[in-house]
């Protein structure tokens, strides 16, 4: 059952479009700021553009996509018409309301403060705004998944919630609460300033307020990409789920243990106690956690479809995987940057190892590793898949959606490994000028050329995706059949403690507020930490 294909046809095509547009934004950058060109001699248009880049990759592609995933995700595997469309829709236009709200304050010069905001730096209030109304819309969306949930449920008293659901509520649940510490520091920091109401802010309590939100959201990002590893990859291949259970587990931990990590962030800020720093480092490295469980269970789930195409010996198998199969593509190119980015991400949570690539390029290439390749790829995964069930039209561009693929993990694997390479060099990120005559700089020459180039790589990728969409939407109608998700090797029969939330809901607000509560409070109660804001395009 999918009823609602125009609501999701609305967040898909709103989120690639913005997708591509930022895209563009991003190749930009690296090529003004390359060997390659004669600097613009203006770093405000570098840093409007890098502001726009962020906040529309952020906050407004990933969420239409979660957005959208999710009310396909809600009718499928529930077998039930999603209840609340019409708030569905108010959401939807919240978000495209608050997505232009935001970017013409950018356009015209007045919130060059980037996607983290970067406090005392205060920009245009419409800007905050425009990203409160985005959060607010897509705060709708987790409101109706778990009351699409509660339906469903009392209307199958004691069955196992469907493994797409309940992983789709989980990653509701992270979003709602991940979002709060943004909300926190826009509300009691930023916009009072903002209004004109105060004219001082405290930088050091905002980033705390900010770190709430700043790592825990990747794993919001993450959410749709592994719920396609476990949903998607194994029917579409022509397997089954390895282990419901282990899938489950993986979800419940990624609730639980992502948000109290985001003080990892702040290694080098002075305001925040060295045993929270700890703490958070801690909780970071256990965060792997759900990541091996997943790569676990679908190289298994993986395995079992390839034996049942055949595939003999311990290693055979590999060969009888349909690697012609866009998807089977975008999940071993999302396996191998997922491994790549992660690796990187437990130098950046241990404190000793974070002192040399803190604040560098390699943090600029990490980030882009994890979410412009091991998540976005698998984006375009469930676009692909998606697609005829939503347009009743084939999609038969394998080729190009092959290419496409190969085109994006060359491009990011080009783009990112160089960043980390001039990461470890010392080159520092959101710099909007390098100098490569300077003997110190001109080594690191080659190394951004090459990351400019793979910048248009990825440009091309991302604008073929688009072209191979638009291709779809013009094909010969062709009933697609029922769309369905992967089944599990043994269907569940009774899982109660993996079958609801409000035990890892109190632990995931427990943990939050154990780790964040006592520095919070303690900047909160001083009265000397507060400097001038630093307000962008205006005088004070």
């Amino acid at each position: 059952m999918l009823n609602s294909r125009r609501l999701v046809l609305a967040h898909f095509w709103l989120a690639f479009t913005v997708f591509g547009l930022a895209l563009v934004l991003g190749a930009w950058q690296m090529f003004i700021r390359s060997p390659l060109h004669t600097w613009i001699s203006n770093p405000e248009w570098y840093y409007r553009s890098l502001t726009a880049h962020g906040t529309v990759m952020g906050y407004v592609f990933p969420t239409l996509v979660a957005m959208g995933f999710g009310y396909a995700i809600s009718e499928v595997s529930l077998n039930q018409p999603l209840i609340g469309r019409k708030w569905a829709w108010a959401g939807f236009w919240l978000i495209v309301v608050g997505a232009v709200m935001a970017m013409i304050p950018v356009a015209l010069g007045r919130a060059s403060v980037l996607y983290t905001f970067y406090p005392p730096l205060i920009g245009s209030p419409f800007y905050y705004l425009g990203v409160v109304l985005v959060v607010v819309g897509s705060w709708i969306w987790v409101a109706l998944m778990s009351v699409n949930l509660h339906a469903w449920k009392k209307a199958n008293p004691g069955a196992p919630v469907p493994l797409p659901m309940f992983a789709n509520v989980a990653g509701s649940y992270l979003w709602g609460w991940t979002a709060v510490g943004a909300a926190l520091e826009l509300l009691l920091q930023i916009l009072p300033v903002a209004f004109g109401l105060k004219s001082t802010i405290d930088a050091g309590l905002s980033r705390v307020f900010f770190s709430w939100t700043l790592h825990a959201i990747v794993y919001f990002w993450l959410m749709p990409t592994y719920i396609a590893y476990y949903t998607i990859v194994p029917r579409a291949i022509g397997g089954k789920v390895y282990s419901d259970t282990m899938a489950r587990i993986s979800f419940i931990l990624f609730l639980v243990v992502a948000m109290p990590i985001g003080m990892h962030h702040t290694f080098a800020d002075p305001q925040v106690g060295a045993g929270f720093k700890f703490i958070h480092s801690a909780f970071t490295a256990l965060v792997a956690l759900p990541t091996l469980l997943t790569v676990f269970t679908i190289c298994a789930s993986v395995e079992i479809a390839a034996r049942m195409r055949g595939g003999r010996g311990p290693l055979g198998w590999i060969r009888a995987l349909p690697w012609s199969n866009p998807i089977m593509l975008a999940v071993a190119f999302s396996f191998v940057m997922l491994g790549f980015g992660g690796a990187g991400g437990l130098i950046n949570m241990s404190y000793q190892l974070d002192t040399t690539i803190h604040n560098t390029q390699w943090i600029t290439g990490h980030f882009h590793l994890i979410f412009g390749g091991a998540i976005v790829i698998m984006y375009f995964a469930i676009a692909y898949d998606l697609w005829p069930h939503l347009t009743g039209r084939a999609m038969r561009d394998l080729g190009l959606m092959r290419l496409q693929l190969w085109l994006w993990f060359v491009g990011m694997i080009v783009t990112t490994f160089p960043w980390h390479w001039v990461g470890i060099l010392g080159m520092p990120r959101r710099m909007a000028y390098y100098d490569y005559t300077d003997p110190a700089v001109a080594p690191q020459a080659v190394s951004v050329m090459l990351s400019a180039i793979g910048g248009f790589i990825l440009l091309a990728s991302g604008l073929l995706f688009i072209v191979i969409l638009l291709r779809a939407q013009r094909a010969p109608r062709e009933e697609a059949g029922l769309y369905r998700f992967s089944a599990a090797l043994h269907p569940p029969v009774a899982v109660p403690a993996l079958n609801s939330y409000a035990l890892w809901i109190a632990l995931m607000v427990g943990l939050t507020v154990t780790n964040y509560g006592f520095p919070i409070a303690q900047l909160a109660l001083r009265s000397d930490t507060s400097v001038p804001a630093v307000y962008v395009g205006a005088n004070p």
